[in-house]
């Protein structure tokens, strides 16, 4: 006899107010769980990234606050006259190298690499307060743990590489490169380079009257570091291998 699958609400993330006080920067534009599904990250239209962590006390799946920073701040491109918004488009994790977290963020125009991680801090105690009755030799002052907190500071910016809205960003499995999509074309990147990237796809028509597609989403295979696929507004899904080609603008065979 087959048992029936039952859903139910486990958990509820930010104000349970009145909708009619929430302003366009809370509301949320990206989610994405790490790897291990221990950790949680949103963004929103502010430029916001939330990290949220599994609460381990509490036998169900629940999560709690782990830390919040801004991420992206508008922006204005003289050149093209035009405002960048901050909004978060999409987040992606790294897989964790050590103690600390890494993950990417991206709005229209600009990628960035961000550090997580545990900062301890200490003060330093047990001064020598010199008075006239004081006798005896002198201690040394001592240094005490105060707090912990989770610090999150920016490691790369990538940027001035990408003409029209970002779209996707995708980690590669050999954890060295990540891929970046836009309307009519994608890069690749390697985390340690922040002014190079390569053009790996590029759709544009040379007359734009002719455009008749545009690019709308791009992800590396999980496994296989050559491989990867991307979407178009034509409805069609095209894998791609890196081998074949320097420009992977065909499909491959």
């Amino acid at each position: 006899m087959e048992t029936d699958s039952q859903w139910k609400f486990a958990q509820c993330f930010g104000d349970k107010g009145d909708s009619d006080d929430i302003t366009e920067a809370d509301i949320i534009s990206a989610v994405e769980f790490d790897h291990t599904g221990n950790y949680l990250a949103t963004g929103d239209k502010g430029g916001r990234v939330v990290l949220f962590e599994r609460n381990e006390s509490k036998k169900s799946c629940e999560y709690r606050f782990h830390t919040e920073f801004q991420s992206h701040e508008p922006e204005f491109d003289y050149l093209k006259s035009l405002e960048i918004e901050e909004k978060i488009n999409q987040i992606k994790w790294c897989k964790r190298p050590n103690a600390a977290h890494f993950l990417l963020s991206t709005n229209d125009k600009t990628i960035k690499l961000w550090k997580i991680f545990e900062r301890s801090l200490k003060v330093v105690a047990d001064f020598n307060m010199m008075t006239d009755s004081m006798t005896g030799s002198l201690e040394r002052p001592k240094v005490d743990h105060q707090d912990t907190i989770v610090a999150a500071v920016p490691r790369r910016l990538y940027a001035n590489a990408h003409a029209y809205h970002i779209n996707s960003i995708s980690f590669n499995s050999d954890a060295e490169t990540f891929l970046s999509a836009d309307d009519l074309r994608i890069n690749l990147w390697n985390l340690d380079i922040s002014d190079q990237s390569f053009n790996i796809v590029d759709i544009k028509p040379a007359n734009m009257e002719e455009l008749t597609e545009v690019i709308t989403s791009a992800e590396f295979h999980p496994q296989q570091c050559n491989l990867f696929m991307y979407s178009s507004s034509k409805g069609t899904i095209k894998l791609a291998d890196m081998r074949e080609s320097a420009l992977c603008d065909q499909n491959t065979k």
